[in-house]
């Protein structure tokens, strides 16, 4: 097994951390009637306020260690200790209430609102409504969807990504140490996938939780991890490490074929937006006068602006020949962009599908920050190539 010190932040957070350290000693889960254990002896100390995402192939056993750590699927021996404490000296409810849980599609409950499926964990608290109706606010704009606009919502009339923050939302209800999340984001579209990606960096990056994700797919646990484990048949640890070393000295062949032979491509990924210089532009505000904002960006020798709501959110990126009426308008239509920590990748991606040449970043909870252009991209990425 390789192991590191505390990596250099990637994905973490950049404020304090909240997140609980867990420490897996030697656990083995082995089912009745089989003569092979799902998990045999799983060693791994996941430090506070880290993203540690869980790969291997199926069947590795992955999904059954998660499950362990909140005891929805009980060890057969071993211990597992969350800040010190084994969490088998606790009941199963009190150690649940501690971890905020997040499977594919949300898993809303479909006649509970919004605000009820958040709520649900708080309730068994025995939280009072005012501080309720408070954190539901709280985590809705935390997760990006309008408070006033969803938490009245019942499921069926969101969409797959929608449902996915909520369920997030959900999982971070009680403010726990600790968030597990089984396959999250593997329901939904390619490009909600990205921006639900860049939300839980966002999170992270505000939180500092410490959040235990599976994937099958090694591009998320190298965007999203501050580690990655890598495991195979029997939950044997194939490499523990940061992205980069993954990346760069797989441990064996086992690894570097699960890597990919692009692993010097993949590389590229690990380079976030928020590393190439971003391009500040003209903003405009919703209720602004229209002729005023024109003369602002033609001043600038800008063909466009960047329309922010009231609490500096982009919403919208039209040009200057689409602004209409007398006061700049919310434009129709949601706004793609990318958050300071997506990798340049998926800031590609987004470019491709804009008709500017480029892509609206945003920072923590929403907040307008800049642009990033394809020129910037290709320039950062010859220098990394010429780095290595």
């Amino acid at each position: 097994m390789t192991t590191t010190d505390h990596p250099e932040q990637t994905s973490g957070s950049t404020g304090s951390v909240s997140g609980a350290e867990i420490v897996l000693s030697d656990v083995v889960k082995r089912y009745p009637g089989q003569k092979v254990a799902a998990v045999d002896g799983l060693s791994l100390t996941i430090p506070a306020g880290e993203i540690v995402m869980f790969v291997g192939p199926s069947g590795c056993g992955k999904t059954t260690s998660l499950k362990m750590i909140n005891r929805l699927i009980e060890p057969t021996s071993g211990t597992i200790t969350i800040d010190g404490v084994d969490i088998r000296k606790q009941s199963e409810n009190e150690l649940r209430r501690r971890i905020g849980y997040v499977i594919q599609g949300g898993s809303l409950f479909p006649h509970m609102t919004v605000e009820r499926n958040i709520a649900v964990v708080p309730r068994l608290l025995g939280w009072d409504s005012g501080r309720i109706h408070d954190r539901v606010t709280e985590l809705l704009d935390l997760v990006g969807l309008d408070p006033d606009r969803y938490r009245g919502r019942y499921p069926k009339e969101l969409s797959g990504g929608q449902q996915q923050r909520v369920g997030v939302a959900r999982g971070l209800a009680a403010d726990p140490p600790v968030i597990l999340m089984d396959e999250p984001f593997g329901a939904v579209d390619p490009i909600t996938r990205q921006r639900l990606q860049d939300e839980l960096l966002s999170i992270q990056r505000e939180l500092g939780k410490t959040i235990v994700c599976v994937t099958h797919d090694i591009d998320e646990a190298i965007k999203l991890g501050d580690r990655i484990l890598i495991l195979r048949e029997g939950a044997q640890v194939a490499q523990y490490d940061t992205p980069e070393t993954v990346l760069s000295a797989p441990a064996d062949d086992f690894v570097a074929d699960f890597v990919g032979a692009g692993s010097s491509l993949k590389a590229l990924t690990l380079a976030r937006v928020g590393e190439v210089e971003l391009r500040q532009t003209v903003t405009a505000r919703v209720g602004e006068p229209v002729e005023e904002v024109k003369r602002r960006a033609e001043a600038a020798g800008e063909n466009c602006v960047v329309v922010l709501d009231e609490r500096g959110r982009p919403v919208g990126w039209p040009f200057l020949r689409q602004l209409r009426g007398t006061t700049i308008v919310r434009p129709d239509g949601d706004l793609v962009d990318v958050d300071v920590r997506a990798t340049l990748n998926d800031a590609l991606d987004t470019m491709l599908s804009s008709s500017h040449g480029g892509a609206v970043v945003t920072g923590d909870r929403d907040q307008f920050v800049g642009v990033i252009d394809f020129a910037a991209v290709t320039d950062h990425v010859r220098a990394l190539e010429a780095e290595r």
